[in-house]
């Protein structure tokens, strides 16, 4: 028998939805400030309207729903689910009303993409973007990055164990420090410290690259935000492409690389304790999975005769291929050069790439390290009880962070969330096909949504199919949030309607 929810489940979900919204409308503030200070009057105005939009709807929830009750495990997920939804109506207000968009829709799209740190766009004319409106689009990412609930358990929640129950459910099942909302806020710390760093390398970068100093400040901010959260945004349509410098790809490619690691593993650098880099699974399989894919990579662009000489073949080649690894989704290259230059083999590796992902625990969405890494170790344990006397005893284990033993649950829990990566990556090229665009496109396309990258291969524009727009918002959405949460959302209305 289902159970119906009670008004108390439906009270507690409001208030703590509420507490979100609200934070949400304070992240707006940013981006007024600065319409303000450089006097676009009108992109701030947008963001005003946006923010009492945010305001009154979250008011109203915290009043009407007003709870002390602790959340259990399904209130948590739900409010996580719900959470993101919101972000991306809310978020999508002041982008369309810049008149950058061509429907609210596409304005959803890309607030999608931006909180679930995706990449992939509609917007129109972004060489022209307001500061206002291009800072909220990147800001949008640095928060989606760390979490949107992130930011409530940072600020608003209160109680250990309802906290927990949130912040498991943003795909995130792992504690940096014993307390769930000390770790947030550790996991702001080492973003917040990253962001000066990154910013200020860009940005020095950018100034002697010729770009005037608060340019250089506000393009180096806005790169770091999208690279750091493996997002993919840029200020500029040509992406990386448009800053036509090696050293600013290199110090990117850096960036990208520590958004792609576990949060807990930075806090283990952080401790001095950097021997982990080495012995950890995740950035081991990591280093085995990007030599592996850049070898066919490589081998692709060679019988393609993309890039003659061997270093613009590595430079073009390993960037992309880094970018689709770590979920970034960066370009130095068009959209359509992936289809008329690159060769199958070489669009087929960066796919694998795109699947696979980085760290758990990470700004990175896709199948992740630690789950490869766990699914060679119980292959490995099979075929030993296979090859080895009957009456040997085989034992696997791992190192993250400590020595774990390789148990049949974590085993389970890795096949499942890969598996049911693989049909959503194969769903949405389906629908791809189904609107008649090729197969390889439609996969390449359908995994870069999924898996959170921003790659493209020329599919995602404003002209696309409103049901493949819809498509790639809720891929984006199942991907970043990996299944339970969503699983659980659809569970409690079919329970609300259904249950007795």
């Amino acid at each position: 028998m289902v159970f119906k929810p009670t008004i108390e489940d439906i009270k507690n979900i409001g208030y703590y939805l509420g507490r979100i919204i609200l934070g949400l409308s304070l992240t707006m503030s940013i981006p007024l400030l600065l319409g303000f200070m450089l006097k676009e009057i009108n992109p701030a105005l947008d963001f005003l309207i946006a923010i009492e939009i945010a305001l009154i709807f979250g008011m109203i929830l915290t009043r009407l729903c007003y709870s002390k009750k602790e959340l259990n495990w399904m209130q948590g997920m739900v409010i996580v689910s719900l959470s993101w939804l919101v972000a991306m109506a809310l978020g999508a207000v002041p982008l369309y009303l810049s008149g950058h968009w061509k429907s609210y829709l596409d304005a959803c799209f890309d607030a999608m993409s931006g909180f679930a740190t995706t990449g992939l766009v509609l917007v129109q004319d972004l060489d022209h973007l307001s500061f206002t409106h291009n800072l909220w689009r990147h800001l949008i990412m640095f928060i989606g990055g760390q979490g949107v609930v992130i930011v409530a358990l940072a600020l608003f929640v209160k109680g250990a164990s309802g906290a927990f129950k949130m912040y498991v459910g943003e795909a995130r099942d792992e504690r940096v420090l014993p307390n769930v909302i000390h770790t947030a806020r550790f996991i702001w710390l080492v973003s917040i410290v990253y962001l000066v760093l990154g910013t200020f390398a860009l940005a020095t970068v950018g100034i002697f690259s010729g770009m005037k100093p608060f340019t250089a400040f506000f393009h180096g901010a806005c790169i770091f935000m999208a690279a750091f959260d493996t997002g993919g945004f840029a200020p500029q349509s040509q992406n990386i492409l448009y800053y036509h410098s090696f050293p600013f790809e290199i110090v990117t490619l850096v960036i990208m690389f520590l958004g792609a690691i576990n949060f807990k593993l930075h806090y283990h650098i952080w401790q001095g304790n950097r021997k982990e880099i080495v012995r950890n699974i995740e950035t081991q399989s990591l280093f085995v999975s990007i030599i592996l894919t850049f070898s066919l990579v490589a081998i692709g662009l060679k019988q393609s005769g993309a890039y003659p000489q061997a270093f613009m073949l590595f430079r073009k080649g390993f960037y992309q291929l880094a970018s689709a690894h770590t979920g970034t989704g960066y370009m130095t290259i068009y959209p359509a050069q992936f289809i008329t230059e690159w060769s199958q083999l070489a669009l087929v590796a960066v796919m694998v790439a795109m699947s696979l992902g980085g760290a758990v625990c990470s700004t990175t969405g896709a199948i992740k390290m630690l789950r490869v890494g766990i699914i060679y170790k119980a292959l490995r344990e099979d075929l030993k009880r296979i090859i080895l006397p009957e009456h040997s005893v085989v034992v696997q284990k791992y190192h993250h962070i400590k020595w774990v033993f390789l148990e049949d649950k974590q085993v389970r829990s890795a096949l499942l969330i890969t598996l049911a990566y693989l049909v959503l990556y194969g769903a949405g090229s389906i629908i791809g096909m189904r609107y008649g665009y090729p197969f390889l496109n439609s996969l390449f396309e359908s995994v870069s949504a999924a898996a959170n990258v921003g790659l493209s291969c020329g599919i995602t524009d404003m002209t696309m199919p409103a049901a493949l727009k819809v498509t790639y918002i809720l891929e984006m959405w199942v991907g970043r949030l990996e299944f339970m949460a969503v699983f659980t959302l659809a569970g409690f209305f079919v329970a609300l309607f259904r249950g007795k």
